[in-house]
């Protein structure tokens, strides 16, 4: 499985990036085609206790690459993509990768 991690960094109102990304951001994600599933992921702190500069983690799964590739360059993979630069301000992370079977 192909998989995209987005790691979004601390917002400076956590509120409004919650509001935000619930009621605009994941209707979008919800219409890409191809999006096996996700999951979203508060981060709560670092090693130890250690404050964290992420603020949540959210992944999308993808049958192959193939798959991502055509998801990911629909206009609601783009729309989705584009819409980034709406809410998070603090910046984002974004890493691709595939899921192993060791």
């Amino acid at each position: 499985m192909f998989k995209i991690s987005v790691l979004y960094n601390n917002p400076e109102n956590p509120s409004a990036f919650d509001a935000y990304y619930k009621d605009k951001h994941m209707p979008l994600v919800n219409q890409i085609e191809g999006l096996l599933k996700y999951e979203i992921t508060r981060i709560l702190s670092g090693p130890g206790g250690a404050p964290s500069d992420y603020y949540l983690m959210a992944e999308l799964y993808f049958r192959d690459e193939a798959q991502m590739q055509e998801s990911m360059g629909s206009p609601e993979g783009q729309a989705t993509t584009d819409d980034l630069a709406n809410f998070a301000f603090a910046g984002v992370q974004i890493l691709i990768g595939h899921t192993l079977d060791l």
